[in-house]
């Protein structure tokens, strides 16, 4: 999304359309910088990861009828008050020079605080993130409060058009999925989920059939944030308080160079609606209420 003045104006077409309340096949939300933290040369080496057994696989969605990819938006039909917040990891393939310079595609004071607060979270992570950030790959992804799910490997679109995004040839699609899982488990990540969330929330028909042999389910959301870019929490976690409803399904961002007020909102947030008597899930639990979640074997 850029050449230095191009890339930042792309970038920054792309991250405001997190902010748009469109939830259609054509719209979505992401992209997000961050402060980035001092890595090893050298990733942490990836662990022995022997096969999850079937019963403890996490709940997927069945494909439809057309055998087209499942997509989970939030848990409907419940009283429940639950609510899963979702934090996208976002770095474009072509972004390493900007992070050679200096910026900062991480956020890991926001971790950090939902460790002291205890929140349980879902991380859709793009590969080209966890080969930046291995370390903190590893310890989000070894963390029980956490999941790892996947935002593919290059943060390319994979439909057209996606707020300025490079798209992905068809041919193309499942080799990207398949890189972004393998980048994650290289950092040593265990807790990883078999969801995916496309790139700027954006996809066709076309999308969901080419990624069906994956076994993914894709993952979108029913609450806007508005995080990316945004230089008032309050009007964040506003947001984000007048849309969750029992079974709701949050975006937000976990790359503070762009999203920079996130944290600050999520310590506005997650005490405000625990006072309204909500409790904080990962989103393979949102799924499991689901009557139609199943428990389908996958090895990415």
């Amino acid at each position: 999304m850029t050449a230095v003045a191009t890339l930042s104006v792309t970038l920054s077409t792309v991250l405001i359309g997190c902010g748009a309340d469109t939830l259609s096949k054509s719209a979505g939300s992401h992209v997000t910088h961050a402060p980035r933290q001092a890595q090893s040369a050298t990733p942490p080496p990836s662990p022995s990861v022997k096969p999850t057994p079937a019963e403890n696989q996490p709940p997927t969605m069945a494909p439809d009828r057309a055998g087209l990819t499942p997509v989970f938006k939030r848990a409907r039909n419940t009283t429940d008050k639950v609510v899963a917040l979702t934090f996208d990891a976002d770095m474009t393939a072509d972004e390493g020079p900007r992070a050679a310079a200096g910026e900062h595609f991480d956020n890991p004071e926001l971790i950090a605080l939902l460790r002291r607060l205890k929140v349980p979270a879902t991380v859709f992570m793009t590969g080209r993130w966890a080969d930046e950030y291995p370390t903190q790959a590893r310890s989000i992804g070894t963390d029980p409060l956490f999941e790892i799910a996947n935002h593919s490997y290059s943060h390319y679109a994979f439909t057209s058009p996606c707020y300025g995004l490079p798209v992905l040839g068809k041919a193309d699609m499942r080799a990207d999925v398949e890189r972004a899982f393998r980048a994650i488990r290289k950092s040593g990540a265990l807790h990883v989920v078999p969801y995916f969330r496309f790139p700027g929330g954006c996809y066709d028909d076309a999308a969901l059939r080419t990624l069906a042999s994956e076994k993914v389910t894709a993952v979108q959301w029913d609450v806007v944030s508005g995080d990316a870019f945004a230089t008032n929490a309050n009007a964040v976690a506003e947001q984000v308080l007048a849309g969750v409803k029992p079974g709701s399904l949050v975006v937000m961002h976990c790359t503070r160079s762009a999203a920079p007020v996130t944290a600050e909102a999520v310590g506005q947030v997650v005490p405000e609606l625990r006072r309204r008597g909500y409790r904080f899930v990962k989103v393979s639990e949102l799924m499991g209420s689901r009557p139609d979640a199943g428990r389908t074997p996958h090895t990415p």
